[in-house]
């Protein structure tokens, strides 16, 4: 099954997974879009250590991909679309065990503002 990626672009054009990754140090970048590249080839039979669901019924639909390069760990929020597509979210550098409420948040609402446009086209 071919699988396609696609950023998530704000209305005012930014796109928060793009501009996070090219705020990366060049080889965690490289190691990031490695598990990227692992995403479109798996698909959604891609798990832990790489992929986990975002636990909680508040967060239905929402996963995040897991890179730990050296002492980094990021993540990249994204959720499936119509189509075989993911739909890469948000990013961040991690710095404690649990993930930040106000990033899971901010992932929920490009989410469903993802979807709430793609209704009305």
């Amino acid at each position: 099954m071919n699988w396609k990626l696609e950023y998530y672009v704000k209305d005012n054009g930014d796109i928060p997974v793009l501009e996070f990754l090219l705020s990366l140090e060049p080889k965690l970048r490289a190691k990031t879009r490695s598990i990227i590249g692992l995403l479109e080839k798996c698909g959604t039979n891609l798990r832990e250590p790489y992929a986990k669901p975002i636990s909680g019924n508040k967060y239905k639909g929402l996963w995040e991909l897991r890179v730990k390069f050296a002492s980094n760990i990021t993540r990249i929020f994204y959720f499936t679309f119509r189509d075989n597509k993911f739909i890469l979210l948000h990013g961040i550098k991690k710095k404690s065990k649990k993930t930040p409420t106000a990033e899971l948040n901010r992932a929920l609402k490009y989410m469903q503002d993802f979807e709430r446009r793609m209704k009305n086209e």
